[in-house]
């Protein structure tokens, strides 16, 4: 049996991701099959910054921050999962493609995010990554993804 983990808490993904507030958009990774695919929760809360001006009055969680909540899921994944805790990793959108948007995310609700590898191996930089964001079993969004992992030298 491997010693790599199948989830991951916030501590490991502040290790793995450099993003902090407000940006940090992912809570917990709760399954990882290695690099396939993994499962992330997002707690949206009314604390947001983003809140205040998408919408007053109807919070609304921007689009894009739905699809960046994907990809810091999808970049946990790989990161548990190539031991790249504490390694300093910066993670670049390349592409964006058939994103869609189907239901709105608001205060309360808990974003839960599947994804799942379409093209990608451990040491490779490019990635390319399927995601599909749902809110009680409902999808919220879905969007096919390419991302580069640059690490330092």
């Amino acid at each position: 049996m491997s010693d790599t983990p199948n989830r991951a808490d916030i501590q490991l993904i502040q290790r793995i991701l450099p993003h902090r507030y407000p940006f940090l958009l992912v809570d917990r990774v709760e399954q990882i099959d290695g690099t396939s695919s993994a499962r992330g929760i997002k707690n949206v809360t009314m604390n947001e910054p983003h809140f205040q001006g998408h919408f007053p009055g109807t919070p609304i969680m921007p689009g894009v921050t739905i699809v960046e909540a994907m990809a810091q899921t999808a970049a946990v994944m790989v990161g548990v999962s190539m031991d790249l805790a504490d390694k300093e990793m910066l993670i670049y959108f390349m592409s964006i493609d058939k994103c869609k948007f189907r239901r709105k995310v608001i205060p309360g609700d808990q974003l839960v995010m599947n994804l799942k590898t379409l093209r990608g191996k451990p040491g490779g930089k490019v990635w390319k990554f399927e995601g599909r964001a749902e809110v009680e079993g409902e999808m919220a969004a879905e969007a096919e993804f390419t991302a580069m992992m640059d690490l330092p030298s």
